[in-house]
């Protein structure tokens, strides 16, 4: 039986919003460790789902805020975030320990791919190769383990494409699991 997109969005929002409930009441946090201002990870979620390779690294600013960066691979250049995609985010997080808990987050991407549409039944598809930019907002949950060593980062963003204007009137979502490593 195969879902509608509606449906399948609305079952996908309904498992977030489970993790991140669980996530919310069922961790307990040990004493936070502050002498790790860098935090790099991997994207297990995304590499599950879609084998695609995204890696992060965060630098905290202060308790309560922090910058980075992201990069992707995906050996699928007709995917909807392209073959290739690197961006800066900024973080706020409004949890009482140093850098965790519940975060908000603005983010840019610069992403290129290939655009495909099929133009007549028994024509082969037209290829376009596109490179564009895309802004958004983005919101999730980061747990520590007590020595505040390692991480477990959920997240969903979704943004808007500003450069191609093909793309103009698509939206970005982006989001995943993430294992970290406080150094």
């Amino acid at each position: 039986m195969k879902l509608s997109p509606i449906k399948t969005i609305h079952k996908s929002l309904f498992c977030f919003a489970f993790l991140l409930f669980n996530c919310l009441t069922a961790f307990s946090q040990g004493s936070p460790n502050t002498s790790y201002p860098n935090e790099f990870k991997l994207n297990v979620g995304w590499f599950i789902v879609d084998g695609t390779i995204e890696a992060a690294y965060e630098y905290f600013i202060n308790s309560e805020s922090s910058i980075g960066a992201t990069a992707y691979y995906d050996g699928d250049s007709s995917d909807a975030l392209g073959k290739f995609g690197i961006g800066p985010n900024f973080r706020v997080y409004f949890g009482k320990r140093y850098a965790n808990g519940v975060y908000a987050e603005a983010f840019g991407l610069y992403y290129t791919g290939t655009l495909s549409e099929d133009v007549i039944a028994d024509m082969p598809r037209i290829n376009q190769d596109f490179n564009t930019f895309a802004l958004g907002f983005g919101i999730g949950f980061k747990l520590l383990t007590r020595s505040s060593n390692f991480s477990l980062d959920v997240n969903a963003a979704l943004g808007r494409n500003l450069t191609q204007e093909s793309l103009q009137d698509a939206f970005v979502g982006k989001g995943g699991i993430s294992v970290g490593f406080r150094f």
